[in-house]
């Protein structure tokens, strides 16, 4: 009995997860109006947990939201040595999701192209930008989906700031410099921390990158230590962060493209 009350609470919590990471990105999609009736979404599937939670999540909302919407899967074989081409094929048949497995070898460009010792991930991101748009193209996707999370978006705030001098993060939709594809990140309210559990709980077969996943002082990194580290200190400073983005008053900054501040005077001013 005492076994069969412990496994109805993790059920029950399991169950509750799934449902707070659906509602969030419904929200998500929602407000940014992500996803209307009759887009084909292209979900960038790495292998990491982050898209295989952004998949599940899709799938569950295209089977009970009020929208129709198509999904394809896409994943990009960098070819990195090692790597377990079988795994995600097996994956999405078994699942029965419709999905496309394009190759480009980006990782002997990375490795020829960048010094060893200095960090790959900008040029290894951009080239696999190019080809996931090229790739929706020919796919004929309306909306490419990433599962950038809550998270990220700070991350990305804070290395644009520190590093940069730029206050820009991520944004929940965007538009390419091409003006051709529409990118979207459905997982924008999510917690890593949410994802991470329920990517455990489904044991998604997790495809880890050891490109980038070799660099453990990377800027980024540096960056999600110092935002734990706040979290541990003061928890739920991550979501007041989180708010601020949504919540930018230009008028007391300093950018003089953003808020007219020579022509603000006085009403007496003559």
């Amino acid at each position: 009995m005492m076994a069969e009350a412990l496994s109805r609470k993790v059920q029950y919590g399991a169950n509750k997860l799934h449902k707070r990471l659906r509602r969030l990105a419904g929200e998500a999609i929602e407000d940014y109006r992500m996803i209307r009736p009759g887009e084909r979404v292209m979900v960038c599937l790495s292998g990491g947990k982050d898209s295989y939670v952004l998949l599940d999540i899709l799938r569950h909302l295209q089977r009970h939201a009020p929208v129709d919407f198509e999904i394809i899967a896409v994943h990009l074989d960098q070819k990195q040595p090692g790597y377990p081409a079988q795994v995600l094929p097996e994956y999405l048949d078994r699942i029965g999701v419709e999905y496309r497995i394009a190759e480009q070898d980006t990782y002997s460009v990375v490795q020829r192209v960048i010094p060893e010792g200095k960090t790959t991930c900008s040029l290894c991101s951009r080239l696999r930008r190019g080809a996931l748009y090229r790739v929706a193209t020919e796919v004929g996707a309306t909306r490419i989906a990433l599962g950038h999370h809550r998270e990220d978006i700070l991350e990305t705030f804070f290395l644009n700031m520190f590093y940069g001098g730029t206050l820009k993060a991520m944004p929940a939709k965007l538009l390419s410099d091409s003006g051709e594809h529409v990118v979207i990140r459905p997982l924008a309210y999510c917690r890593e921390r949410d994802i991470a559990a329920w990517a455990e709980i489904q044991d998604f077969p997790i495809i880890d990158c050891n490109l980038c996943g070799s660099q453990p002082r990377l800027q980024r990194q540096v960056i999600k230590e110092m935002l734990q580290g706040w979290e541990r200190e003061q928890p739920g400073r991550s979501e007041t962060m989180f708010r601020a983005l949504q919540n930018i008053r230009p008028s007391q900054l300093l950018d003089r493209e953003q808020f007219s501040f020579r022509e603000l005077e006085n009403t007496d001013s003559k």
